[in-house]
């Protein structure tokens, strides 16, 4: 009759393993079958956590939800420690009288009389992956070496499921891999967003995107202004499993300071003057996808705590109302200044530093990666050819002035030129005669060529470098644009109210009537 029993309930264990797909459930139905069909009153699978080092109930029956989560071992602790660190079975005849027995879980302390325990290790390929503890599963009346003989075939059976399982889900995460990687590759072939060079330093700036897009971790890009962030951000998006949700971008500095956080969080009906409608921010409209906060350096203090609190928590409330709202948004950050500086003279908040800096990715100048150069010319070439239907060469003289040229404005700097160029050339060869005049412009000041340095901007006495290169970039963006301010601040990607406050600090309006009025002639 025992027998019979036993063929049963081992013919149920072999049916629920070889059809579930889910562990904890599989696990759970096995302890189930033995508690209906045998006499066994609770029981636990305890596995090993390898992130944690410990011993944690995975699966139980005749537990509470809390006296399970209580079941936490160290990997030598009491009885279940010492029968994963042997690999050997252990019988506890009376558990009142065991001073191993330590019952964590506390769901023994109201039982009365002999409560007896029995505990064999679940093994696979020569290792221990945890331990299936019980009470008696047949009565008094029975031997506990057929409690033994028996559980040690059903851990058996555990054992191979769970090295099933492992091999399955080691599986899915190199099909993940393989599938992030044929996306890039695919994304490659059709001219979607990709890192354009193959210098070192754009080689780890890959290898780190490949590593951190696929995760759920916050991203803080750090590099120059033009170096592109937003097509590194924008690639993290598209190699994620968010790629079917939205991407948002949000330049914190071209927003106006009592604008952006209505802009970032919503508003609702009446939250200030002009709110006729409730409205939702950047983050609701990013739920699920990804947000992109550029110049995050410029947020101010108090919308700084506002953000902290959707990292940390996912939630924040719209202007204007105190309904909290839950959102689901990957947070990438960009900036050109030192947070670290920034938060230490109490300018940004450390807390948030601490946690937008979760996975730093420093995207190197133009000027650090040369040898990309021909490669970076090469793809604005074709860019612009699909755009204006004419393409450009170089001749040698140019390309190597191009590629001595240390271009302060980056990747930016240079798609802006190509594209000048190609409006203005009236060959397909552009040669280092006609170059260099574009070259001055883009640099904004009157240039000259070393051979050590290629083209240096001299600056205007008494700015920083730092300075005039800032204004270069508003001078270079207003003569693109006609003279037209408000277009210049859309280039720049600031607020025409920003970019008047830069013409007036560096007293760019002389130049720009004296401009305007020729090319008005």
């Amino acid at each position: 009759m025992l027998g019979n029993l036993k063929l049963q309930v081992l013919s149920s264990i072999c049916q629920i393993i070889d059809t579930a797909l889910d562990l904890e459930k599989a696990l759970a139905e096995v302890l189930r079958i033995l508690s209906e069909t045998l006499s066994m009153k609770r029981a636990t699978i305890t596995l090993a956590d390898p992130d944690n080092e410990r011993l944690a109930i995975t699966a139980s029956h005749g537990l509470t939800a809390e006296e399970r989560q209580r079941g936490v071992y160290e990997l030598d602790e009491g009885v279940t420690g010492l029968i994963f660190q042997t690999g050997k079975p252990y019988v506890v005849p009376d558990i009142r009288r065991e001073p191993l027995f330590l019952d964590k879980t506390g769901s023994r302390h109201l039982e009365r009389g002999r409560v007896s325990f029995i505990g064999v290790p679940i093994t696979a390929n020569g290792r221990c992956l945890g331990v299936l503890n019980v009470d008696r599963l047949f009565g008094d009346e029975v031997a506990f070496e057929e409690d033994l003989s028996f559980l040690t075939v059903v851990a058996t059976l555990i054992g191979q499921f769970l090295s099933l399982n492992e091999k399955v889900k080691a599986r899915e995460e190199a099909l993940v891999r393989e599938n992030i990687s044929l996306r890039s590759q695919i994304t490659r072939e059709q001219r979607g967003p990709y890192i354009v060079g193959k210098s070192q330093a754009m080689q780890d700036v890959e290898h780190q995107v490949s590593k951190v897009a696929p995760t759920r971790a916050t991203v803080l890009l750090l590099g120059e202004s033009g170096v592109g962030k937003t097509l590194i951000a924008r690639i993290i998006h598209e190699l994620s499993g968010r790629k079917g949700h939205p991407f948002m971008k949000v330049n914190c500095a071209s927003i106006p300071e009592n604008l952006l956080e209505s802009e970032l969080f919503g508003y609702e009906r009446g939250a200030f003057t002009g709110a006729v409608g409730s409205k939702p921010g950047r983050f609701e409209d990013a739920h699920e996808g990804t947000i992109f906060l550029d110049e995050i350096g410029e947020l101010p203090l108090g919308i700084q705590a506002k953000l902290l609190r959707v990292l940390q928590d996912k939630e924040f409330e719209r202007l204007g109302s105190n309904t909290t709202r839950k959102v689901d948004v990957r947070v990438v950050a960009a900036t050109n200044r030192d947070l670290g500086e920034l938060a230490e003279r109490a300018a940004f908040r450390p807390d948030l530093y601490y946690r937008l800096s979760v996975f730093p990715i420093q995207v190197p100048p133009l000027r650090q990666r040369k040898e990309d150069i021909p490669v970076l010319l090469n793809h604005f070439i074709d860019k612009v050819a699909r755009e204006y239907a004419r393409t450009i060469t170089f001749t040698p003289r140019a390309l190597s002035d191009l590629t001595l040229y240390d271009w302060p404005g980056n990747v930016r700097e240079m798609e802006n030129l190509i594209e000048r160029l190609v409006i203005m050339s009236d060959g397909d060869r552009v040669d280092a005669t006609f170059l260099r005049p574009y070259l001055n412009q883009s640099a904004a000041q009157p240039g000259m060529h070393t051979p050590e340095h290629g083209f240096a901007a001299p600056r205007p006495q008494g700015l920083s470098s730092l300075k005039a290169m800032e204004r270069n970039e508003v001078l270079a963006a207003l003569r693109r644009n006609g003279w037209v301010q408000y277009k210049a601040a859309e280039d720049l990607g600031i607020t025409p109210r920003q970019i008047g406050y830069r013409i007036k600090k560096y007293g760019l309006s002389a130049v720009i009537d004296h401009e305007s009025a020729g090319a008005r002639e």
